[in-house]
């Protein structure tokens, strides 16, 4: 019978492959969560905050979760780290699955895609999957030696600590300044962007996240400000969309030669331009945001 510590060599061969098994395929789901989060951290703040995370806590635990998760699936993949990764990955899991257990009523149906390959909602499907990668986890874990050298485990968490230090970097100044186009097409007539204060909004007519948004920006006392909506998809549910939300805006057309210079994921996502050029751009929308920077710019009272 395998026990913990027990070398692979004694092992049965189908214990080792499933041992292996497990844990790649472990490493291949967090990593990719892990990574993306890196890469784009801006967006993935968005995407918390939308799960209930504090607006203010959701960039830089979006970098921590990323760190964490990447680091767990470089363990994973190392004989002699591998049951510490198994207990990190199973850690992460456990916290995941009490989170969402925690605000199930406020999460269910909405999307938790945090592994890129792995399209899911809050529903009971959530905690079957997690609970699948769980026993994964346990199992890898359960038929891996005995973990050791700490030393080269804080090696690889630097490494991936200085990979998401300049990663972070250059999502946060990816954009700042850029400069709109010219002009964009506004009910069907050309507009310029490049005199004034204008506030684009990029909305999904079928989001609720971008509903609630634009609720909130429909109390704002704009000042010499343009607002100017965007749809991402269903266009022909844009108006009836700013009616229902009560925002006062234009609808420009111009989604693809916008995003050539303002790129972004999943909507909300709105962008200050002061003439023509960008003045700050948001992907959060909660109790402190847009407004708290918008009013900073004057582009509100």
């Amino acid at each position: 019978m395998a026990y913990p510590g027990q070398s692979s060599l004694s092992m049965p061969a189908w214990k080792t492959v499933a041992a292996w098994a497990a844990a790649l395929g472990l490493a291949a789901l967090f990593a990719s969560a892990g990574i993306w989060k890196i890469v784009d951290p801006i967006d993935w703040s968005a995407r918390l905050a939308q799960m209930k995370v504090p607006g203010p806590l959701a960039l830089p635990f979006t970098v921590a979760l990323g760190i964490v998760e990447t680091f767990a699936a470089a363990l994973l993949v190392v004989p002699r780290f591998r049951r510490w990764g198994a207990w990190l990955t199973g850690g992460l899991l456990v916290v995941f699955m009490a989170y969402v257990a925690a605000n199930y009523t406020a999460l269910t149906g909405a999307d938790c895609s945090c592994f890129p390959w792995l399209k899911r909602t809050i529903g009971p499907a959530f905690f079957w999957s997690d609970a699948a990668m769980l026993a994964a986890a346990g199992l890898a874990g359960w038929w891996a030696q005995r973990s050791h050298g700490w030393r080269g485990a804080a090696v690889t968490l630097g490494a991936v600590s200085v990979f998401a230090a300049v990663s972070f970097g250059v999502a946060a100044t990816r954009g700042s300044g850029a400069a709109a186009p010219p002009s964009i097409a506004v009910e069907g007539q050309p507009y310029a962007l490049d005199k004034g204060r204008v506030f684009l909004y990029f909305y999904d007519p079928e989001c609720m996240h971008c509903f609630h948004a634009a609720q909130a920006m429909s109390k704002y006392r704009w000042k010499d400000t343009a607002v100017v909506g965007v749809p991402t998809r269903v266009p022909q549910f844009a108006r009836g969309f700013l009616n229902d939300t009560k925002l006062q805006a234009a609808i420009s057309s111009d989604l693809d030669l916008l995003k050539q210079s303002f790129p972004f994921n999943d909507p909300p996502y709105g962008v200050a331009l002061e003439n023509g050029r960008e003045r700050a751009s948001f992907a959060i929308f909660d109790a402190a945001q847009p407004e708290t920077r918008l009013r900073e710019l004057g582009f509100i009272e």
